[in-house]
Formats: structure tokens, C-alpha cells, sequence
């Protein structure tokens, strides 16, 4: 139960990521009171897909797509990205930190 209700803290914060920006599974974490809890948000983002939360919005601290084996297609995460103006090469999000939400200086604590 206390998972779900991680889980969900998480969608929370995804779903207010604005389109063409990211952040990092660990950003979410801290966010969320979890400074080490990265793993537990790349948990939640692998379980998200029914969820309806924009999943591709997250990614590693060095902007790598290290989420995208979870989406359907090779290169579905890269192609959402891409359509909301986010530059990728190779796996990689450029100018990271021009796109990169930090949801601990945008958003009040929860």
C-alpha cells in the first residue's frame, strides 16, 4: 500500500511536467522527500503506461532515455519527445539543462 501511494505522488508530479521539458527520475525523488529514492521512481514510470501520465518526460540526471525499452516501438519515447521540440541525439537530450524541470523549484512542497 505505501508503494501505491509513492506511485502515485509520483504521477502526480509527472502529470504537471509542462509539454517539451523533462526532469530526472531523481529530481522527483528529492521532490517527493525521497533523495535516494530514484529507483523507486523509475518503478513507478515503468508501471505508468495505463496511468495516462506523460511518462517520456523522465528521464536519467544526464538526460539519457535510459526509460525508452519501456515504450512501444524502439523509438516511441525519442518521437514524444521530438514532437513537443525536445532535441535528441543519440539516446540523449540536448541542451538538457534549457528543457530540464526541477519540480523542487517549480512546484510548492507537498
Amino acid at each position: 500500500m505505501e508503494s501505491k501511494n509513492f506511485f502515485e505522488r509520483v504521477y502526480e508530479v509527472v502529470r504537471l511536467i509542462p509539454e517539451g521539458r523533462v526532469t530526472s527520475y531523481g529530481a522527483i525523488a528529492v521532490y517527493l522527500g525521497m533523495a535516494k529514492g530514484a529507483r523507486m521512481v523509475g518503478w513507478a514510470m515503468n508501471a505508468s503506461h495505463i496511468k495516462g501520465v506523460p511518462a517520456h518526460r523522465v528521464v536519467n540526471k544526464k538526460g539519457l532515455l535510459t526509460g525508452k525499452h519501456h515504450f512501444q516501438g524502439t523509438n516511441l519515447m525519442q518521437q514524444l519527445l521530438e514532437n513537443e521540440g525536445v532535441e535528441i541525439i543519440d539516446n540523449q537530450i540536448q541542451q538538457l539543462s534549457e528543457c530540464f524541470w526541477d519540480p523542487s523549484k517549480e512546484l510548492k512542497k507537498c
